[in-house]
């Protein structure tokens, strides 16, 4: 699957809705005043509170939404004296109102993806939409062919990094990742954003929340050649399967045919490196570059 959720060709904005746009940006600006009162660079302030630097960027940005915590934390790392607890209330008020906007093929899946108890992805073109860094969102859009323009890039690359709040949710949904090593060795983006995307996976890789694996290039034998999917499920409710195919989506809810999907997952898994395996491989990629 490409992930490549976005398509329609008029940009919008990242976050729909009730204004809570404009109390993310506000709050992201915010923070950055504060970082820079305290000193400290977006990397330093990332390290205090236990983010990615990229997030902090994001969120600076207006284009992640900021959790409770992310506030909790920071407001203790940079001195504020209770100015980002204050706005915790209405932040909690914004994110039930919050919707990442996406087109109507795609927000069955968005939607489900939301909420979903569990969620495994295999990959074979690209690194899945919920891992990317900014830059290498940038990048997949920025090469799409037809071409795009700025505003829509832009546009696709803050649904995209808003989708990624699924990673920071709690109660924790469990989370699986396959990727081909073929993906791996792609530099989508140039030199710098490689380095920078399989930092990335490293660190998502280490979450306690996280299984990721590689499939590598030299297994004789694979079960699904023929795409990329997604499983997903929602609390008290069956399995799903979601597949891209040529631009087209299909969100899968036969018991039958997401079965196929399911035990093809799962071989697939027992194929692939074991996840302490799958992150010493990324190290020695990313030590070559």
């Amino acid at each position: 699957m490409n992930d490549l959720s976005e398509r329609e060709e008029e940009p919008e904005r990242p976050i729909e809705v009730d204004g809570t746009a404009h109390l993310f940006k506000a709050l992201g600006k915010i923070i950055k005043v504060l970082r820079e009162r305290a000193g400290l660079q977006q990397k330093e302030l990332a390290a205090l509170v236990h983010v990615g630097e990229d997030l902090v960027s994001a969120i600076e940005r207006g284009v992640r939404t900021p959790q409770p915590d992310f506030l909790e934390n920071t407001d203790r790392a940079v001195g504020a004296g209770g100015i980002l607890l204050a706005a915790i209330p209405e932040l909690k008020e914004a994110l039930k109102r919050a919707r990442t906007r996406h087109p109507d093929w795609f927000r069955k899946f968005a939607d489900a993806e939301a909420v979903a108890v569990a969620l495994h992805y295999y990959e074979v073109q690209a690194i899945p939409g919920l891992l990317q860094t900014e830059d290498y969102a940038r990048a997949v859009f920025r090469h799409r062919r037809p071409v795009l323009n700025e505003a829509t890039i832009e546009k696709r690359v803050a649904d995209r990094l808003a989708r990624q709040v699924i990673l920071e949710r709690w109660p924790a949904p469990t989370v699986s990742f396959v990727l081909e090593e073929s993906i791996l060795l792609r530099p989508t983006g140039g030199r710098d954003v490689h380095r920078a995307q399989l930092r990335r996976l490293l660190e998502v890789g280490k979450l306690r929340t996280v299984q990721l694996q590689v499939m590598p290039l030299n297994r004789d034998e694979h079960p699904s050649l023929d795409s990329a999917f997604t499983l997903l499920r929602l609390k008290g409710r069956n399995e799903v399967a979601y597949i891209e195919s040529y631009g087209h989506a299909n969100l899968i809810t036969d018991p039958e045919q997401v079965r196929v999907y399911s035990e093809r997952y799962g071989i697939i898994r027992a194929q692939a490196l074991t996840p302490h395996e799958s992150l010493a491989l990324i190290e020695k990629l990313l030590g070559e570059l």
